[in-house]
């Protein structure tokens, strides 16, 4: 494909952080692979502004990634180059999505600045993300609740299976722990290499609980059984995990936060991806800051602890045409 003129002078693209709640199924018995559940966040995004320059130019959080994927996508469709400002950043190695979510941003801002005819899951290919989980791509399209359908014959992101609204009244508080970093690159590689398949009848469960349990409850707006089935999810993809991650929870400040709030009354507390973040569910933002001051209170001593209150986003990446 040849790229075509520029459509705008300037753009600013914001793409959202996302939690990874857990994979259905890492048996593959039937075919498929993986099979990732996930929430699209509100507050917590990648930020970069692109426009055209005489040599490709990338500043920012990143950098020298956010260089590599535009190289790539440079060289692949002979664009010309461009000046890439990265204004903000979600936290790197955090379980919030930040490699995929730059990988798209720099992707699709290059597409849109020189009308490139590509979407999310053609970047995600040409950069190689996606590998395991379409999560990341789903968030940057759509947002909202994620359910993709896993790893299959072809050599894709899995596809998006199901993306439905989050109820705009529940709120995610996030624990973060800023002195520990969840599993990346190599050693993540590792991990599902030596790791073996679920036990027999897991992912049957697991499935059964995401069609039958979660997915139902969360058209109802029904957050107990909701938050039931995300916590059963949680806890037996937390096991699997743990003689990779050191426990169900790759941090032990951020699993002692998360059961504070689950004896405060959180819906289901979690943790995204590999770590460190973890999650609690809260019916309203009234309960969720009233969560975060019990916690804030309860843990004054702990270092590298942080706490933020998020809205799910029912929406995907936000594009702003900027002036030349």
């Amino acid at each position: 494909m040849n790229a075509s003129h520029a459509t705008a002078a300037a753009l600013q693209v914001r793409a959202p952080a996302r939690l990874h709640m857990g994979f259905v199924d890492l048996d593959g018995s039937l075919g498929r692979r993986f099979g990732s559940v996930g929430l699209t966040l509100e507050g917590l995004n990648t930020t970069l502004q692109i426009q055209p320059a005489a040599k490709l130019e990338v500043s920012g959080h990143d950098a020298e990634r956010a260089r590599r994927y535009a190289a790539t996508i440079c060289e692949r469709f002979n664009l010309p180059p461009a000046r890439i400002d990265i204004t903000g950043a979600i936290p790197s190695h955090s379980g919030l999505g930040s490699g995929t979510q730059l990988a798209l941003a720099v992707g699709m801002a290059l597409a849109r600045l020189h009308g490139l005819k590509l979407n999310s899951r053609d970047i995600a290919g040409l950069l190689d993300r996606g590998a395991r989980s379409g999560i990341g791509i789903g968030s940057f399209d759509g947002g909202g609740f994620i359910v993709d359908g896993g790893r299959g014959a072809l050599d894709a992101p899995p596809p998006i299976v199901v993306q439905m609204p989050f109820p705009a009244e529940w709120r995610m508080v996030l624990i973060f722990d800023h002195a520990c970093r969840g599993l990346h690159g190599a050693a993540e590689k590792e991990a599902f290499r030596v790791l073996p398949p679920y036990k027999a009848g897991l992912a049957d469960r697991l499935s059964r609980l995401v069609l039958m349990r979660a997915l139902p409850a969360l058209a109802e707006r029904d957050i107990d059984m909701f938050g039931a089935a995300i916590n059963e999810l949680q806890q037996c993809v937390g096991d699997y995990f743990a003689p990779a991650q050191g426990g169900r929870y790759t941090s032990a400040l951020v699993s002692s936060v998360a059961e504070h709030l689950a004896g405060l009354g959180a819906a289901c507390i979690g943790q995204s991806s590999w770590g460190p973040t973890g999650f609690a569910l809260a019916a309203s933002e009234a309960d969720a800051n009233a969560m975060v001051a019990s916690a804030r209170t309860r843990f004054a001593q702990a270092e590298g602890l942080e706490l933020m209150v998020c809205a799910a986003r029912n929406e995907g990446a936000q594009w702003t045409e900027l002036p030349g």
